[in-house]
């Protein structure tokens, strides 16, 4: 196996900083995007279409919004299975549905090809920095195999299992992601409202039972103006939200709590911050609830 190339497909704000990432430290990459430029962008050599890439890398990576984009790719007309060899291996860091990874890992299978799920946390923060969490699905020697790759842009890689259990276990993280942010957004903009003094009340919840990823990471930022752009839309995180509760329906698993995230980042979709940075959602929330901003540099503002 060459070690020196890979091949990426799927170069955008996840994608390219994850290529960036590989490049830094010596990986030769091919890219692929739909976008022009982004693969020179992420320091990549760009390839005219699938079939260079698979042509080049014995490892290719894909980092693609969903299941359909993934097997359009994967199964459509000069796709990637049309192009791949015996002996390469295919790691998609997708959010995709666990149905779909395994059928596509059959399907390489049979071709001779790995395939190994790989759902990632962090978002482009720690895509930047190299420190994403990667959950995986596939063969454990598979996956042994291709930990050189994923070194680069990583912190932590866990084998959660066999195919289709890396997906598994991301759409149960971003399930929980989707609810600590909105419910927080909500809390945040009731506490403006209440005149509680916002960096007060990140103190108190951070020390309390209410602390969450969102109390912790985002809205020491949000409070202050800075909604750290770059990371999952809303209308991404809507997106992921409705996979969740498509898997909890295939496992046949009562779905009580996804109608809060989903209101809220469909409202935020609906009021024009559905390409914006989910933190936005407060915004939204705010929009609706008397125009409410956690700061005055953002009264008014819609990005």
């Amino acid at each position: 196996m060459n070690q020196n190339i890979v091949g990426f497909v799927g170069l955008g704000n996840m994608g390219g900083r994850m290529t960036r990432r590989l490049v830094d430290a010596g990986i030769a990459v091919v890219g692929l995007d739909s976008s022009p430029g982004r693969a020179e962008a992420a320091g990549a050599s760009a390839a005219g279409d699938i079939a260079a890439v698979a042509a080049r890398a014995d490892v290719v990576l894909l980092s693609l919004p969903d299941s359909k984009v993934v097997e359009a790719v994967v199964e459509g007309e000069g796709g990637l299975l049309t192009h791949s060899r015996a002996g390469q291996t295919v790691i998609d860091l997708s959010t995709a549905a666990p149905s779909s990874t395994r059928r596509l890992a059959q399907r390489f299978a049979e071709a001779g090809v790995e395939y190994i799920d790989a759902g990632i946390s962090g978002g482009a923060a720690a895509a930047e920095k190299g420190t994403l969490t990667l959950m995986m699905g596939g063969r454990a020697e598979a996956i042994e195999s291709i930990r050189w790759v994923l070194a680069p842009i990583s912190a932590k890689a866990l084998n959660m299992g066999p195919s289709g259990a890396g997906h598994a276990t991301k759409l149960l993280n971003n399930f929980l992601n989707a609810i600590s942010l909105s419910a927080t957004a909500e809390v945040m903009v009731a506490g403006r409202k209440a005149g509680l003094d916002l960096v007060q009340l990140l103190e108190v919840l951070n020390s309390s039972s209410g602390v969450n990823f969102a109390t912790l990471n985002r809205f020491p930022s949000i409070v202050h103006g800075n909604y750290l752009e770059g990371g999952l839309s809303s209308k991404l995180m809507t997106k992921d939200v409705v996979l969740y509760v498509d898997f909890l329906r295939e496992l046949g698993v009562a779905s009580l709590n996804a109608s809060g995230p989903m209101a809220s980042f469909g409202l935020a979709t609906a009021l024009g911050y559905g390409e914006a940075i989910s933190n936005r959602v407060v915004d939204a929330i705010g929009d609706v609830s008397g125009h409410v901003r956690l700061h005055p540099s953002t009264n008014g503002v819609q990005q």
